[in-house]
């Protein structure tokens, strides 16, 4: 069956994402090789899924892959992020909904405390000897989604680093309270002083995104990889 996707064009960088399926989302310098990266990581975004209670059967070509929209790309884009929401983000949202992203995020989250805590020594450094630790990259993850719920309304607070590992459980149970509201209650418009609001849709799509993109890369990095 394809496989409903989207691309976002940068000037420098190329992202293709699956519509139906946050966290399953890959970047390379143009569109052919965005979606081969995406095709590449089926396997792994499958066995991130694999206990969720949500089926997902990894495409085996990019011809797979059907790209119903391309989205104009920015500063964001080219520095290493997914910065533009899909029309489909914009969808009617239900309790069924709610309850196959909470599937796919919890999946996600363990993915990403599996790879954190499966690390025995230093992760290996980046080309130039750059790349954070894992302690350091806990504590982005867990500060950058709580920046992120706050763009759905949800009233997360700011973690210092010594602190996120702690603070990973309540940041969580803020996420998923926060996408119980968005359901519930809707998400208004504009923040109290003004700011834009990302869509729930959005939110689940750019929070599974960056916590398997560094789930991934811990265990790239890992000592002994391949």
């Amino acid at each position: 069956m394809p496989v409903d996707a989207y691309v976002e064009v940068g000037a420098k960088r190329v992202f293709a994402g699956a519509l139906d399926w946050p966290g399953w989302c890959r970047s390379a310098r143009d569109e052919e090789g965005a979606l081969e990266a995406l095709i590449a990581f089926g396997p792994r975004y499958a066995g991130v899924l694999e206990r969720s209670g949500v089926r997902f059967t990894p495409p085996a070509k990019a011809s797979t892959l059907e790209v119903v929209e391309r989205l104009k790309g920015d500063a964001t884009t080219d520095f290493g992020a997914p910065s533009i929401a899909p029309k489909a983000d914009g969808r009617q949202i239900d309790r069924r909904w709610l309850a196959r992203q909470e599937k796919i995020l919890r999946a996600c989250w363990m993915a990403f405390d599996r790879a954190a805590e499966n690390v025995a020594g230093p992760l290996e450094k980046g080309p130039r000897g750059g790349g954070r630790e894992v302690d350091a990259i806990v504590a982005h993850v867990v500060g950058a989604e709580a920046s992120y719920a706050r763009m759905i309304g949800a009233p997360a607070k700011d973690f210092e680093e010594a602190d996120a590992d702690a603070a990973r459980d309540d940041e969580r149970a803020i996420v998923l309270e926060g996408l119980e509201r968005a359901v519930t209650d809707g998400i208004p418009a504009t923040g109290p002083r003004g700011g834009k609001r990302w869509s729930a849709p959005y939110f689940v799509r750019r929070a599974a995104w960056h916590v398997l993109d560094h789930a991934w890369e811990i265990e790239d990095r890992s000592s002994g990889s391949g």
